[in-house]
């Protein structure tokens, strides 16, 4: 089943948001004219407790941007963003919700950061998400949203890894980082994934 994925098309990510992709919201229109070319559209996302200790403001004598070890795990510290019942966290308001049959929500464990939609970082817990998918029938996975170079990428290697056909649409993305973007675009290759452009979906 032909399934697009929404990673984390959130407030906090688009322009004048708290960690914003510059650009991001050229997505929206995007992939608002991709979805009808779907069977099964589902979206993750980014919900943080406001003390995550992924956010440098949870760490004193910290920076944002520094990185630190949380738990075993390498950790960006990231500016406070997609706050658990916060504008910030809410789907940017012009992407086209109706078509989504389930939302996958991710980082609520406040000791862990979780970029992909299916595992959290330290791969201790499952959002579920696999499980719904071959329930569902979904094996040749569409990804697009934010951040190209993050939390979609994270989610492509675990689909991957999950044993799914994965492609990204590259103009339904854009990187935070642009200069760790070709590292990741290079990497999605020689894994088994594919990138096409929406005109090819």
């Amino acid at each position: 089943m032909k399934t697009l994925i929404i990673v984390d098309a959130q407030n906090d990510f688009m322009p004048g948001g708290a960690l914003e992709v510059r650009e991001g919201d050229r997505i929206v229109p995007v992939i608002n004219k991709i979805i009808p070319k779907f069977e099964l559209v589902v979206a993750t996302q980014d919900w943080h407790p406001a003390e995550h200790k992924s956010f440098a403001i949870n760490h004193p004598d910290r920076k944002e941007y520094e990185v630190i070890d949380l738990n075993g795990v390498e950790q960006k510290l990231w500016p406070p963003h997609c706050v658990q019942g916060t504008p910030g966290a809410d789907f940017h308001p012009k992407l086209e919700l109706n078509s989504v049959e389930a939302i996958f929500r991710s980082a609520m464990d406040v000791e862990v950061d979780s970029y992909s939609g299916f595992y959290d970082n330290a791969r201790h817990k499952s959002t579920g998400l696999a499980g719904y998918l071959r329930e569902k029938g979904a094996d040749d996975l569409y990804f697009c949203g934010l951040a190209a170079d993050i939390c979609v990428y994270f989610t492509i290697k675990d689909a991957l890894k999950e044993g799914f056909k994965a492609t990204l649409i590259e103009d339904a993305t854009v990187p935070l980082f642009q200069e760790d973007y070709e590292k990741v675009r290079k990497d999605i290759l020689s894994r088994g994934g594919k990138i096409i452009t929406s005109d090819e979906v």
